[in-house]
């Protein structure tokens, strides 16, 4: 038997719609922000947009999110896990470590290219910079 909340479409795949006001705040939340989040930073803002909001549907939300390509994981140098709006371009990150916040740089400073030879035969296909650091609200 298939449930019709599964049959929902978002950019041409199938999201769960069992709560869409739920997903919609959670996508807001997501996109509102200025890095990165948590799970427990989703769950914070989310709960403030929408009552009874819990951690599960925050889980399974994201889950779906990313199979929709709505969000993507940040995965920081940490291994600690992020989630940000999967319609950023190419960007880095800086994390505060006196905060924890994770703040969206939208600017890159290495110029990549296929036909820039690197050092030993490496051929780069991507690049992730984290700076560390002191946020402006903790200086």
């Amino acid at each position: 038997m298939t449930n019709r909340s599964e049959h929902a479409t978002v950019t041409g795949r199938t999201l769960g719609q069992r709560q869409p006001r739920q997903r919609d705040a959670i996508l807001e939340v997501i996109r509102d922000s200025e890095g990165p989040l948590t799970v427990q930073e989703i769950l914070d803002r989310g709960q403030s947009r929408v009552a009874g909001l819990g951690v599960a549907t925050v889980y399974r939300t994201l889950r779906l999110l990313r199979e929709g390509d709505q969000v993507r994981v940040v995965i920081l140098p940490t291994g600690e896990s992020r989630f940000e709006a999967a319609e950023l371009g190419h960007h880095h990150h800086f994390h505060c470590r006196s905060c924890d916040s994770v703040y969206d740089l939208d600017w890159c400073s290495i110029e990549m290219g296929s036909e820039r030879p690197y050092p030993g035969g490496f051929v780069v296909e991507d690049h992730e910079i984290t700076l560390y650091g002191t946020c402006p609200a903790c200086a």
